[in-house]
């Protein structure tokens, strides 16, 4: 069955989504299974002794055959090394990038019809250029790239959000951006504003609060003979950590569990006392979103909603605390970590089919029910580089060939394996 895909690379984690041709329709976006128990994948590659080149986290790690979060340093003269020698943060993106088509291209049966992958809405042209010139390396010739920001509006509106002008708060792992987005008139969306941004908050912030808790209460609990024997069991506490935090989006009090020489502890920890430890990270966060919108002079009034995107959104604190400054819906979706993906997977199949939807009518602000209508300016919904395909709507784009061989210089044409 003909598909598109959508591809989401983030500073922590990986999503990717397909929406299959049915007849004349599509269906709705679809998670793959890039991982074995879980839809996405850590933006992680290892190189093994062979020279051939893992995604996710390796069983063991020194740290000088591993590369993480190197996506939000894309454009940076300075390379990463990765096993001795140097590789620039673009080439990495696209190696991970090939390795998704690649496994969806062997799970569907057959390449995709397009490839959308989003990026940080703050980006120069200049990373989007090198970027599109690293995947092309890759045989990757005909992938649009799109503000992640626009991909998360994109699948919101598929659920129903009818607004015509938002602000997107995408939080991740380890990054964090807000920007507005309206609609155009062809029914995509487009940013403006200025977008703001954070590569170093996030859910790890989170769990690194837990963890943080945790010691404390073992360090004051525990004798000084029962702390030696501890670092074991501590090593396995940022992921235990991560586990509470997801329970506590929904439960009230979790214990964080550890398996300690001398038995198993447990600490609890309730919700009140987590949103105290994370609640000036959350703040930061919200005071940028503030930012964003003062950015294009517009008032509360103006906005349609919040729209929300990252796993880490699922935290109850994230939309108190967003309501509590912007009084105006805050749209989440059930599995906020593959929203940008949702929305990438959209974005394609407008690519190939596109159908402009008509712009919502502009409702009366006077009356507290709407915006005011602010027109859009008449360029492209996204950036385009010497050599990309023309920009959308309307625009044909061939069946995706399959990537070349990896041409990173480590993998020495062993191949990528997940």
């Amino acid at each position: 069955m003909a598909y598109v895909l959508g591809i989401d690379i983030g500073s922590t984690n990986t999503a990717a989504t397909v929406a299959r041709r049915n007849g004349a329709r599509w269906t709705r976006p679809e998670a793959v299974p890039l991982h074995v128990d879980s839809p996405v994948v850590p933006s992680v590659l290892c190189l093994s002794e062979d020279g051939s080149l893992h995604v996710g986290e390796p069983a063991t790690d020194d740290g000088s055959r591993t590369t993480r979060d190197f996506v939000h340093r894309i454009g940076d003269d300075v390379p990463l090394l990765l096993g001795g020698e140097a590789c620039t943060p673009q080439t990495l993106t696209a190696e991970l990038a090939a390795w998704v088509v690649d496994r969806v291209h062997a799970l569907e049966g057959g390449p995709a019809e397009a490839v959308v992958l989003s990026h940080p809405a703050g980006w120069r042209p200049y990373r989007r250029e090198v970027l599109h010139r690293a995947l092309s390396a890759f045989g990757l010739r005909h992938v649009t790239l799109l503000p992640r920001t626009v991909t998360v509006a994109e699948s919101h509106a598929a659920r129903g959000f009818a607004g015509t002008t938002a602000v997107v708060y995408a939080l991740g792992g380890n990054s964090f951006e807000a920007a507005l987005v309206r609609r155009t008139a062809h029914g995509t969306y487009e940013t403006f504003g200025t977008p703001q941004g954070l590569d170093s908050v996030g859910g790890a912030d989170f769990d690194e609060a837990l963890s943080g808790h945790t010691r404390a209460v073992l360090a004051r609990e525990l004798a000084s003979t029962a702390r030696r024997g501890t670092q074991a069991a501590l090593r396995g506490l940022r992921a235990e950590c991560d586990r509470v935090k997801r329970v506590l989006t929904v439960d009230l009090a979790a214990d964080v569990v550890l398996a300690l020489p001398a038995g198993p502890a447990r600490i609890p920890v309730t919700r009140v006392q987590f949103e105290h430890m994370i609640r000036p990270l959350v703040q930061a966060t919200v005071d940028l979103l503030l930012r964003a919108v003062r950015s294009a002079d517009l008032t509360p009034a103006q906005l349609d909603g919040v729209l929300l995107a990252g796993g880490s959104t699922r935290v109850p604190l994230v939309t108190e605390l967003i309501s509590a400054a912007l009084p105006v819906p805050v749209e989440v979706e059930p599995d906020s970590q593959l929203t940008a993906a949702a929305g990438a997977a959209l974005a394609a199949v407008q690519v190939v089919s596109p159908r402009p939807r008509p712009p919502a009518p502009a409702r009366d602000p006077v009356r507290g029910t709407g915006r005011a209508t602010i027109p859009a300016p008449h360029r492209p919904h996204h950036d385009t580089v010497p050599g990309d395909p023309p920009p959308r709507p309307p625009v044909r784009v061939l069946p995706l060939d399959l990537p070349k061989p990896s041409r990173l210089a480590l993998a020495r044409g062993r191949g990528r394996e997940g």
